[in-house]
């Protein structure tokens, strides 16, 4: 089936959009010295509704929306990065060189950038580490500089309590909000931040004010198509003003509004929040189930118009819904409509368990087998345990643990786990080897390792293990620093109204509001460092056929002039394919860093902090920093993606690779994710086959499954003829893309994976 084209967000028109930069900052100067509440307040009532972007003809719902310059969000779009009070430094570059700026709009933007150099949040965080993280963390971009860590600055990870919001509705919060603002013994804190909660959900109404009258004045001039649907655009957000959503449309419609508003990237647990009314709509008559995928399809198409690819995440099935069966209804027209809007958002997740409803895992490989990369599959029967084992909760609180992002988990609208760094493995390994040294650089990084005693293999493990804790200390502190700015900084005020005990306790969700503050570290280059141990073991402390230094002459050549070595190395055991001696030692490093990791909460004073084994492309464009390694990989390639086996080293068919991949324990970490790539036929002629397969492999352990179904030939024809399979999707990590939008060196990445 062709992908249906979306039209993509407009920028902003850049008067608008200096005028929005100029009104926002003069917000922010007036109220410096007010309460954070209330200064948030000022600043949001300066964005919003500025920053929507009109209806587009064809569209369904209401809600486009441009990331300005300057703003208020939880997290930054684009690669810099930042939360809060965010200045994209490159924005202000590109509108200083727009065809538009004159000699005075420059002169502005350099006061403005001047201002919001030291004023932004992400500054703020930097300055507030202490000397050995300056030092040891790198300031710049991750994604252009060679190193083992990195700070990422976002508050990412949130998925509201959306069910609350389409209960009550934006009337229903005020009255629940002006109750707590009744109570007495209020400190004047508690009483500025009810007050401006009660003012920011007035916000919303007038957003959807905003909206509705753009509507009905697009209605008149619409084409008689569009015009019916322009109406109920504007009739249910001026009914979304007064009360309660009723109907499955007017519920679609505020969620992913508010969504937009608040910052989220994620749209919680879709099938509960909406069943309800869609369910009711369908027994009235007022809905029937080819209206409710129209108007599915047109909230889809305003996801992917959103363009946050590595979130998006929209949650269905799974333990601790409420009403399954109304729910399984939104679940399975969710996957419908994934089959029809073919595309990489939005991030569609299904929680399976012993005892659900079967017609969702069929629907499911149906869709996947068309060749979607949706919806990508979740396992209770073991995720629960052990997220409640990894987080310390109970067994029914993990009913609500959900994925978010490009697989982290976090308990549903009650916990934050933003995934605020980065840590290389590999690279880690690399400079440990090197005694300290980075090759590319050629300066001391991390741990001075100079008279360090790689005689065994064990005391080169024991080197390592101090290289990793020595990051991971500085990640942890990070991590709670940046926590604590942000909560110094802003209550963030649409976030706190939907998770839990936000507003009982009067607090902002990082300034003590959130039940369960946890926080995460993305790891990279798990796979190629547990088979360069594995080869190293083997090959120069067991066999003694090559010294260590030797070994490490080689590396740096990149086996220029040592093919023969190469071929060695690459023909030690890998893991992936259920070799006792490659999988224990994948197992020893991820309960290793799993374990060392989540000690660090005693450090943090967080609820949890725990690895996350995720990957985006972020295994590519790490590699590119990464010299070559012990396993046979060659310098400044892609490293192996997620938990999966290393690119075309898993040799011994799909059952070997589930195996190892069951191995290291799901009960240690916040997400861990691998993409498995089948070819159509097993979809088609071998369905029995490989539902026995999937069922064993859950049945053993296995957590999820990110599948991808293509045909090699396919990824080929594409790489040559890209103009010919824009509509090609594919699964790269985390995340799904547009195949012929990646970069050439994912592409081969992607092409390279075995195909069963």
């Amino acid at each position: 089936m062709e992908r249906i084209p979306v039209s993509p967000v407009k920028p902003l028109e850049f008067r608008k959009h200096l005028d929005i930069l100029q009104k926002f900052t003069l917000a922010y100067q007036d109220n410096m010295n007010e309460d954070t509440s209330v200064r948030e307040l000022r600043c949001l009532e300066a964005q919003y509704p500025d920053i929507f972007i009109d209806i587009e003809e064809g569209d369904l719902l209401a809600g486009r929306i441009q990331q300005p310059a300057i703003c208020f969000t939880p997290q930054a779009g684009g690669n810099e990065g930042g939360f809060g009070y965010v200045c994209n430094m490159s924005a202000i570059r590109d509108l200083m060189n727009h065809p538009e700026a004159t000699l005075k709009d420059k002169a502005l933007l350099g006061k403005l950038r001047h201002f919001w150099e030291t004023e932004q949040s992400k500054y703020v965080a930097r300055q507030a580490y202490p000397e050995q993280l300056k030092t040891g963390l790198p300031e710049d971009n991750w994604m252009g500089v060679s190193g083992i860590a990195f700070p990422l600055y976002r508050m990412a990870g949130t998925h509201l309590n959306y069910s609350l919001l389409v209960d009550a509705g934006i009337p229903g919060l005020i009255k629940r909000i002006n109750d707590k603002l009744n109570a007495i013994s209020l400190t004047g804190q508690q009483q500025s931040f009810y007050r401006s909660c009660i003012q920011v959900l007035k916000l919303v109404i007038k957003i959807f004010y905003f909206y509705a009258g753009q509507a009905r004045e697009l209605s008149v001039i619409a084409s008689p198509a569009h015009q019916k649907d322009l109406l109920r655009i504007a009739g249910s957000l001026e009914a979304l003003s007064v009360r309660r959503p009723l109907h499955f449309f007017e519920g679609a419609q505020l969620l992913f509004l508010y969504c937009l508003v608040s910052g989220s990237n994620n749209y919680g647990r879709f099938d509960e929040i909406l069943g309800g009314l869609y369910y009711r709509d369908l027994d009235s008559g007022y809905l029937d189930e080819q209206e409710g995928l129209r108007i599915m399809c047109g909230l889809w198409r305003l996801m992917i118009a959103r363009n946050a690819p590595y979130d998006g995440r929209v949650i269905i099935g799974g333990k601790g819904r409420k009403n399954e069966k109304q729910a399984d209804k939104v679940a399975l027209l969710a996957m419908e409509t994934a089959s029809q809007v073919r595309d990489i958002l939005p991030q569609l997740s299904l929680r399976f368990y012993n005892g659900q409803n079967p017609q969702l895992i069929n629907k499911a490989l149906d869709v996947i087998g068309q060749g979607c990369t949706f919806p990508i599959l979740y396992n209770d029967d073991i995720n629960i345990p052990a997220a409640a084992t990894a987080f310390a909760i109970s067994d029914k609180t993990a009913e609500q643990v959900i994925p978010f992002g490009c697989g982290e988990y976090i308990v549903y609208h009650k916990s934050v786990g933003t995934p605020s760094s980065v840590l290389n493995l590999l690279k880690a390994f690399e400079v440990t080897f090197h005694r300290g040294i980075d090759p590319l650089t050629g300066r001391l990084t991390g741990i001075d390792l100079k008279d360090a005693d790689f005689s065994t293999f064990e005391g080169l493990l024991r080197v390592y293990e101090k290289q990793l804790k020595y990051y991971i200390d500085m990640l942890a502190i990070q991590e709670k620093i940046e926590y604590e700015v942000a909560g110094a900084t802003a209550p963030f005020l649409l976030l706190s109204i939907l998770y839990d005990d936000c507003l009982k306790k009067g607090k902002g969700i990082f300034s003590g509001g959130v039940r369960y503050l946890g926080g995460t570290m993305e790891i990279y280059g798990f796979t190629n460092t547990v088979d360069s141990l594995v080869a190293i073991k083997k090959l120069v402390y067991e066999s003694e056929d090559i010294s260590l230094d030797r070994l490490m002459t080689i590396l740096d050549k990149d086996f220029t002039g040592y093919e023969d070595t190469r071929k060695k190395l690459v023909l030690q055991p890998k893991y992936g394919n259920d070799d006792d001696t490659a999988d224990s030692m994948a197992v020893y490093l991820h309960d290793f860093v799993c374990d060392y990791t989540r000690s660090r909460k005693k450090t943090t004073g967080l609820h949890s902090y725990l690895v996350v084994n995720i990957n985006n492309d972020a295994n590519t464009t790490l590699g590119r920093f990464t010299s070559a390694s012990a396993d046979g990989r060659k310098a400044f390639t892609s490293m192996s993606n997620g938990n999966a086996s290393m690119t075309g080293m898993d040799k011994n068919g799909i059952t070997a690779l589930m195996n190892s991949l069951v191995k290291p324990s799901p009960y240690k970490h916040a997400g861990i994710v691998q993409n498995l790539k089948f070819s159509k036929d097993m979809f088609s002629r071998y369905r029995t086959q490989l539902e026995a397969l999937l069922n064993t492999y859950f049945m053993k352990g296995g957590t999820q499954a990110m599948i991808n179904v293509v045909d090699r030939n396919e990824l080929q024809q594409a790489m040559t003829y890209p103009e010919n399979y824009q509509n090609l999707i594919v699964r790269v990590g985390g995340f799904s893309a547009r195949f012929v939008e990646l970069s050439r060196e994912v592409q081969l990445e992607i092409l390279n994976r075995t195909l069963y």
